[in-house]
């Protein structure tokens, strides 16, 4: 839907977050572009705090999503970056990789309207957590029962408020292995994607998958969500297809493909010790391949980008 510039008057479609600016009083003014929202909200407004949105998502099973949320969540934590985590699978694996059971879950913020900070968990210095648990279940059943208009977004609804942009520097989002409602509104809510990719053949195929979901997004749903990275998980170079599946990974993603997380059992280890890699084995191989995820994430930045969106072929040897 088009919006008139508050700025300079021009009629533009909005692609990106920050063409949208919500005022204390609720009022929405429309921006098409940097220079006018700066124009139109002046300096100070533009430097407003606001919390960078990332969700990791792959809808193939088994990749390290959790892993990675857990770990890069509790990273940017351990570099006194305020972080919320939310669990958005109902199998709730965040709560129990981190030892916490939240009285108020996922389901009460989308359901009930509790605020997301106040179901927030404190589990580490610098790091809250919203979990989820079997009602998230009953929620996708809940959502599916909105009006087509607003079911994928009610997510974004419930996060888009002040204390949440302004008390977290970071929101990172475990989203589960499907495509359901409940991921459409994390890619409703998020600025970008970062995606775990097994080195295996089937592992390519999910990543096709996930960018025709993020196709389908800004297409049905009007909100840009760019990929910040691929994130290729239990690497073992011992072996071809590793090496094969991490080769064709580098050469479609170019930059935005990580150095490998290594095939590591301190990280399959540390979920039952209730701790994050840091804190089981902050000397391992995984420890320190997670180190360099936070790293890069801390050094780049949530500055709108053109759409990226590579096709992915699948190599005939893979």
């Amino acid at each position: 839907m088009e919006k008139t510039c508050t700025a300079c008057g021009q009629q533009f479609r909005p692609a990106f977050v920050f063409q949208i600016a919500v005022t204390t009083d609720g009022q929405r003014s429309h921006f098409c572009s940097l220079p006018c929202r700066k124009s139109g909200l002046g300096d100070e407004a533009f430097r407003a705090k606001r919390a960078r949105r990332i969700a990791i998502l792959n809808q193939k099973g088994g990749t390290g999503k959790t892993t990675t949320a857990v770990n890069l969540a509790a990273g940017l934590a351990e570099r006194a970056r305020d972080v919320l985590l939310i669990d958005t699978d109902a199998q709730g694996n965040v709560g129990v990789s981190l030892g916490v059971n939240g009285e108020k879950s996922l389901y009460h913020v989308l359901v009930d309207g509790v605020e997301p900070t106040d179901a927030a968990v404190p589990v580490r210095k610098h790091l809250e957590v919203v979990t989820s648990d079997a009602t998230l279940a009953a929620a996708e059943i809940w959502l599916a029962h909105q009006p087509i208009e607003a079911r994928s977004k009610i997510l974004s609804k419930r996060l888009n408020l002040m204390a949440v942009s302004r008390r977290y520097d970071y929101v990172i989002i475990d989203c589960g292995p499907s495509l359901n409602l409940l991921n459409q509104n994390a890619l409703s809510y998020a600025d970008e994607v970062i995606i775990p990719v097994t080195c295996d053949y089937l592992a390519l195929v999910g990543v096709k998958q996930v960018l025709r979901t993020i196709k389908d997004v800004e297409r049905h749903l009007g909100h840009a969500v760019r990929i910040s990275a691929v994130l290729p998980t239990f690497y073992d170079g011992r072996t071809r297809l590793a090496r094969d599946v991490l080769e064709s990974l580098q050469g479609h993603f170019k930059h935005k493909c990580l150095e490998p997380v290594r095939l590591n059992t301190r990280l399959a280890e540390a979920p039952s010790h209730r701790k994050t890699i840091f804190e089981y084995a902050p000397t391992s191989h995984g420890a320190a391949d997670y180190n360099r995820v936070v790293d890069w994430v801390s050094a780049t930045t949530a500055q709108p980008e053109a759409t990226f969106h590579p096709e992915v072929t699948l190599a005939a040897g893979a």
